[in-house]
């Protein structure tokens, strides 16, 4: 609520806690000295992600750093083909892999293992238990054009052009995936907000790569879907889209989904954000995570004019996408200086 001690939440409800509330996507990672650490004592990355304990600890671990104002759930966007019956790992190098890809194999033949969703609850359990006070803690899951473009493929490519074949050569069986994908993400949120989440965000890293037509049937349309039906479930708990490349159609994104707020990219213009957007719709973004990663006068730059252009209205700072692993944490903490000045 606009009132609420989290200035994130209430941000996130439309209010102006006077200073902007950050968080930065990935901020739990590979740049941490900390996180590196445990992943050497733990593991594999899906075994740190399944490891309820180490999840939660590698979740804390920025907030205990750096006092961010939102904790993002340390897990994957995988996990939901992982629990719809596709075997999932992560190679050394060149991503994760899902198999069997969908592009030679029946949705219908994969065996649902729900069970694989439990360790991330009693994750969220276990950082909703340790979080300061005025921290949000944030869930996710990934939307399912993104969702659907690894489990056709088998893993992730740049022009997600298997997935974009698949949904044009046969659209009703594409359409099924991305149902399965779309019913198992509410359940999966749902959980996630009983467990502990206060707000969730929805990652569509690929939906750059669509037509404005198959942006419509395969972004606007199942996300429009999971809003609605998370909010019959949960009316009080926000969920930010973030339709990474989307660029012009984050206006009729922002206007026919739902979502109670709007991460932009670090391709988009703040001043035509805030142009051309939903008035009262709060926005969350958009600083390149190169800026970051260079420093110095081009970061002060750029922060400055993020935060000039989004004043007055609700506004929360954060990456334009992923923070980078090789970003000094010298870089961050001048960030956080930056913003809460």
């Amino acid at each position: 609520m606009p009132g609420s001690s989290k200035p994130l939440l209430s941000v996130l409800s439309g209010g102006n806690p006077g200073v902007t509330p950050i968080w930065l996507m990935r901020q739990a990672g590979r740049y941490l000295p900390e996180y590196r650490e445990l992943r050497a004592r733990k593991g594999g990355f899906l075994e740190l992600v399944y490891d309820a304990e180490a999840a939660a600890e590698i979740t804390l671990q920025p907030i205990r750093r750096f006092g961010f104002d939102g904790a993002i759930l340390f897990s994957d966007i995988l996990i939901v083909p992982h629990a719809l019956g596709q075997d999932l790992r992560f190679e050394a190098g060149e991503g994760p892999r899902l198999t069997p890809p969908l592009v030679d194999a029946s949705l219908a033949a994969l065996e649902r293992v729900p069970a694989r969703l439990e360790p991330i609850y009693r994750t969220v359990e276990k950082v909703a238990a340790r979080l300061p006070g005025e921290t949000t803690l944030l869930g996710f899951a990934g939307s399912p054009w993104t969702v659907a473009t690894y489990m056709v493929a088998g893993q992730g490519s740049r022009e997600q052009a298997e997935a974009r074949r698949f949904a044009y050569a046969d659209p009703d069986a594409f359409a099924a995936i991305i149902d399965a994908i779309s019913e198992l993400t509410v359940d999966y949120l749902s959980g996630q907000i009983a467990a502990g989440v206060e707000a969730v965000q929805l990652f569509d890293s690929w939906s750059g790569s669509l037509s404005p037509d198959q942006f419509r049937r395969w972004v606007i349309a199942p996300t429009a879907r999971i809003v609605a039906k998370l909010k019959a479930r949960h009316p009080g708990t926000p969920v930010i889209g973030f339709p990474k490349g989307a660029g012009a159609r984050l206006e009729a994104y922002a206007r026919e989904t739902g979502v109670d707020a709007l991460g932009l990219d670090e391709t988009i213009d703040p001043d035509w954000a805030v142009r051309v957007l939903p008035e009262n719709l709060p926005l969350q973004g958009n600083l390149d995570p190169l800026a970051l990663l260079a420093g110095g006068a081009a970061l002060e730059t750029a922060v400055g004019r993020i935060l000039s252009s989004f004043q007055g209205r609700p506004h929360i700072f954060n990456l334009g996408h992923g923070i980078i692993k090789e970003t000094p944490i010298a870089h961050v903490e001048r960030l956080l200086e930056l913003v809460r000045r």
